[in-house]
């Protein structure tokens, strides 16, 4: 079963690697494919360090379906890779890495989301209700679906 839990979705967006991931390592784009902007109309957000890129963070606080979190790029391979920090404080705590992979096939550009993190006492216990692949892996689909639709207007 291992210590560690891995949430994986991947898809085929009609775009090149450099319009997506133009939205994926600037936070302030984040608010146009993001599965989780539209459950909190109120939500606060903080942005932190540079604009883009390394060292930006994003910080959110919002209702109990959002929570309160922070998320911080910690390593880039434009236009190919991009690795963010994810941190939430509420409603449970809990640390992962999510890893965006921008690999061209053609005209297209393949895009592979993923979680990984210690399965803590919390994502053990929620395991038992649902796996995280379950419960995280709709949202990691909805959003590349935005995803889709925010760069393919803008290739296209």
């Amino acid at each position: 079963m291992g210590d560690n839990y891995t949430v994986e979705r991947s898809t085929r967006i009609n775009a090149p690697a450099s319009t997506i991931y133009e939205q994926i390592a600037d936070f302030h784009r984040w608010t146009a494919w993001s599965p989780w902007e539209d459950l909190d109309p109120d939500m606060r957000r903080t942005y932190s360090g540079p604009e883009s890129g390394v060292g930006a963070a994003y910080a959110w606080s919002g209702n109990r379906k959002v929570g309160d979190g922070r998320m911080e790029i910690t390593a880039l391979a434009g236009p190919s890779r991009v690795e963010v920090a994810l941190d939430f404080l509420k409603p449970f705590k809990s640390s992962s890495t999510n890893t965006f992979d921008l690999v061209a096939e053609g005209e297209a550009t393949r895009v592979t989301w993923m979680m990984t993190g210690p399965k803590t006492l919390m994502t053990r216990v929620m395991g038992l209700f649902k796996s995280m692949d379950k419960m995280i892996g709709p949202d990691f689909e909805k959003g590349l679906e935005r995803l889709a639709s925010v760069t393919e207007r803008s290739a296209g």
